[in-house]
């Protein structure tokens, strides 16, 4: 099994930055891929940003430019940095952990104000 634990959500207004991490632990090395999903109120959960265990990334074109994904594989740690933040991007952010098998964070919430 693998935990993942996401941090770093929270009101900001519109144009400001936020940063969320999520912290993996348990049979890590079944890992490979890491990313970044989310779900706003009545929409279905959409993909955010992902990066492979080479470093690869890929994101999302509505965020492109205005969030990075990054990862620590010394502490199993993905980040999310959000910049430019706008109130289409308000919803709960879920890490994500792909290996045999897919595995999800509970979420954090981030809401943008206008």
């Amino acid at each position: 099994q693998v935990q993942l634990v996401e941090s770093g959500g929270g009101l900001v207004q519109a144009g400001g930055s936020l940063r969320l991490s999520c912290a993996a632990s348990g049979n890590i090395f079944r890992i490979n891929r890491m990313g970044w999903y989310r779900q706003a109120p009545g929409k279905q959960r959409e993909l955010v940003a992902v990066i492979s265990g080479g470093g690869t990334t890929n994101y999302a074109d509505s965020v492109k430019g205005r969030f990075s994904i990054s990862r620590n594989s010394a502490t199993n740690t993905v980040y999310l940095q959000m910049d430019t933040l706008k109130p289409e991007d308000t919803a709960v952010y879920y890490c994500n952990a792909e290996g045999r098998t897919a595995y999800w964070g509970k979420g954090t919430l981030v809401t943008v104000s206008s």
